[in-house]
């Protein structure tokens, strides 16, 4: 996958790498970890610049956030109401559930939309609630910008500086991963145990 990648950056450029951030919007697996640094590292040896390749890499990124959103569209709040009133109680969600969950995106998303941009995997998935609860767009957009410029420029700009030791950034990469993960999942213990804790009190 990896030298897939990089063949296809190092052949069609600015070009390479704005599909390759389209598809990794889209399709995980191909790790923004790998793409921005060896675009970093494209620009010690060939014509492409900083620039053009943070560039090139937030269309590609926008490409990829803006399907995502669309296809949350189609997955709209109506929607989903019916899918809990036919499996909720498989599940235990309950259609007040998902108003709740709702409210909180409505409430909160846009910063969410922000910092997502930042955390991998979840950067890419966070556009889908983004448009099931249908964020304005123009927001939707500003946030996801700036989270997706900050994101690249620091992940380029370490591809710069390591040269042609690029792939250490992977190691790294997957230590923030981790911690990341974690402090996400005591912030839903927290979460969830306030949230029972409310709920044993009504």
């Amino acid at each position: 996958m990896q030298n897939w990648v990089t063949d296809i950056m190092e052949q069609f450029g600015y070009l390479g790498i704005l599909l390759m951030m389209a598809l990794e919007n889209l399709f995980p697996p191909i790790p923004s970890e790998i793409v921005l640094p060896f675009g970093g590292f494209l620009t010690t040896y060939t014509s492409v610049t900083i620039w053009g390749v943070v560039i090139a890499a937030t269309a590609g990124s926008l490409i990829g956030a803006i399907l995502l959103y669309w296809i949350g569209t189609l997955l709209d709040i109506e929607r989903l109401e019916k899918l809990v009133k036919q499996w909720g109680h498989i599940t235990r969600v309950k259609v007040e559930d998902v108003h709740k969950a709702d409210a909180w995106f409505d409430k909160y998303g846009y910063w969410t939309v922000l910092f997502g941009r930042m955390i991998p995997v979840v950067r890419s998935l966070i556009s889908i609630p983004a448009g099931m609860s249908n964020m304005k767009f123009g927001l939707f957009m500003l946030f996801t910008v700036v989270g997706t410029v900050i994101w690249n420029s620091i992940l380029i700009t370490v591809g710069v500086l390591l040269g042609e030791s690029w792939h250490d950034i992977t190691y790294y990469m997957g230590l923030y991963s981790n911690v990341v993960y974690v402090l996400l999942a005591v912030l839903f213990v927290i979460f969830l145990y306030i949230y029972i804790k409310k709920k044993k009190r009504r």
